[in-house]
């Protein structure tokens, strides 16, 4: 049925092909999911404050008498945008600083690798926070924060592997064939990166979202009235005995996202190991 062996290797990994569907699943609420919610996130109904779940509010109410249902759909679009936008454009930016470390050495080298030590002293999350702290909080400052948190774990990854490609003798011979620099680059040095690139940014949205919604959590991160995760799931912690749905709607939402992105990422890996071609 599957021709391609990297599919083939990745559909032998049940796992990974419930979460790449878990994944899928949660992609396609972010995109159309908000068009089939008949109500909106930010209306207020304090007379049906905690309600319980009914054929009007499936998941219930939260405590100013918000559906819970339709905050749910609204914020994993809010999810998507933050984790994806500060992923890729991290993941630019570390490509970038990545391809010119490995591949011209020397000075540039030593100056983004020093970088690099800077930003990998932080711990993940502690880097986030500062960085939010001090650009203040909001959607595109979180944005901010996980494209700056996705950089060191890219830039060191592509470093690694263009260092071992620029030795091979066919790009000794583009070299001797004249080829320049740039041709060399992006004829055959990233285009051989590009599956480890994958598997790192698969792996990265995964941690992006779980970082997004810690932020909005401490309240540094998404801003109230916009629904998130992370900041239903701070709102409901004080409710958590009395009215245990409110807590338990996105504390599982998050969990089984990040889980699948993370699961659909050592697919791939497994799936793109240049040693398991011939297996």
């Amino acid at each position: 049925m599957f021709k391609n062996p990297v599919v083939k290797r990745f559909m032998r990994r049940k796992v990974s092909v419930v979460a790449a569907v878990v994944m899928l699943l949660f992609i396609l609420t972010a995109l159309i999911g908000p068009f089939f919610c008949s109500q909106s996130p930010e209306k207020q109904n304090l007379t049906m404050t905690y309600a319980g779940p009914s054929a009007e509010h499936w998941l219930g109410t939260d405590e100013l008498g918000r559906d819970t249902f339709t905050r749910m759909v609204y914020g994993s679009r809010v999810s998507l945008l933050v984790s994806f936008g500060g992923v890729i454009s991290g993941s630019i930016v570390g490509i970038l600083m990545g391809v010119c470390a490995g591949y011209f050495g020397k000075v540039v080298d030593t100056v983004i690798c020093r970088i690099v030590d800077i930003l990998l002293a932080f711990p993940g999350l502690l880097l986030a926070i500062t960085i939010v702290t001090i650009l203040g909080n909001g959607t595109q400052n979180t944005a901010i924060a996980i494209a700056i948190f996705s950089i060191p774990s890219m830039v060191r990854m592509v470093r690694g592997i263009v260092i071992s490609l620029k030795s091979s003798e066919y790009i000794d011979a583009c070299r001797v064939m004249g080829a320049s620099n740039a041709r060399i680059l992006a004829t055959h040095i990233i285009p051989n990166c590009m599956s480890q690139i994958i598997v790192n940014v698969t792996l990265n949205l995964g941690t992006a979202i779980l970082t997004a919604s810690s932020l909005s959590f401490l309240g540094l991160g998404v801003q109230p009235p916009n629904p998130e995760w992370g900041a239903m799931l701070s709102s409901a912690r004080e409710v958590i005995r009395t009215t245990p749905m409110q807590v338990f709607v996105p504390g599982i939402a998050i969990t089984l996202v990040v889980l699948a992105f993370s699961l659909v990422g050592d697919g791939l890996r497994d799936a793109l190991d240049p040693k398991l071609k011939n297996s």
